[in-house]
């Protein structure tokens, strides 16, 4: 969808950037120009193009002006829908205001969670961010920063329980997680803090939107040895599904197909070797009820 043709793209600056950058992307491949030539043409460099292209940073409309001369962008109409597309492009996402706490690497995955209209979670050691009660994401929080003043936790909390609104809003993502038992039996923070957040997974099993599935101990190994990941999914046609895996000190995003691809088909069979989410909300009461 062109901002000049059916409406601009929404879901907040990162979908934005990664719009606008698909559609810069197309006009210079349609022209066989390359990204060391556009670099030259705004005064920068091949990995900047490649960075503009993929939307990892914010648009100036002066460089954005020189590419559509460059790529032969006569119509003034077209032009001025992307160049207001690119001003709109470098306003701060809501989450600006926790960036002493926030990491460069996670800022973007906020962004794209904010635009996704699916979201496919597999979990191993805790429970999906966006489904975890205020205490438990204190606890979370702590193990990972035992050294944090109490001021930053406090910020990195709220941060967390300020992405779960989308969970609310009126046009709310299609979430489906699966999780490894042992998520669930895990006393993160102590017996009392889990057992809320069990209770609040059983809430949340009843959203329709939201689907959570269990791979219980006796299914043995599956099909995601290496680790944690997820896959969001836009309605924007401009952006790519993506793949999100994160590390302890940094994250990796896949957004080519035959990459994505693979994720898809090994969450699939996650889905398949899970039971399903009634079965899921029934072991979710027998530990409420095995709990102390």
């Amino acid at each position: 969808m062109g901002p000049g043709e059916h409406g601009r793209p929404t879901g907040g600056p990162t979908a934005l950037r990664i719009a606008l950058g698909t559609q810069l992307r197309r006009l210079r491949e349609a022209k066989g120009i390359t990204r060391q030539d556009a670099g030259y043409a705004i005064r920068a460099s091949e990995a900047k193009i490649s960075r503009l292209e993929l939307g990892r940073v914010g648009h100036k409309q002066r460089d954005v002006d020189d590419l559509l001369t460059l790529y032969g962008v006569t119509d003034e109409q077209r032009r001025e829908a992307l160049l207001a597309l690119a001003d709109q492009t470098n306003a701060p996402g809501w989450w600006h205001k926790y960036a002493d706490v926030l990491p460069n690497w996670f800022e973007m995955y906020i962004g794209l969670e904010q635009a996704a209209s699916v979201i496919r979670t597999y979990q191993l050691q805790f429970v999906p961010g966006l489904f975890q009660t205020e205490d438990y994401v204190r606890a979370v929080t702590l193990l990972g920063n035992p050294g944090a003043a109490p001021g930053d936790v406090d910020l990195r909390v709220e941060l967390r329980m300020a992405r779960q609104e989308i969970l609310t809003r009126a046009d709310p993502p299609r979430i489906w997680a699966v999780v490894d038992e042992n998520v669930l039996r895990r006393a993160v923070g102590g017996t009392t803090v889990m057992r809320g957040q069990l209770e609040r997974l059983v809430e949340l099993t009843e959203l329709v939107h939201v689907t959570v599935q269990a791979i219980p101990f006796q299914a043995g190994g599956h099909a995601a040895a290496g680790g944690a990941f997820s896959i969001l999914r836009f309605s924007e046609p401009d952006i790519n599904d993506v793949a999100y895996l994160e590390q302890l000190t940094s994250a990796v995003y896949l957004d080519k197909r035959a990459d994505v691809d693979n994720y898809l088909k090994v969450m699939d069979r996650l889905c398949t070797q899970a039971i399903s989410p009634p079965e899921t909300r029934r072991l979710l009461e027998s530990i409420l009820a095995e709990m102390p």
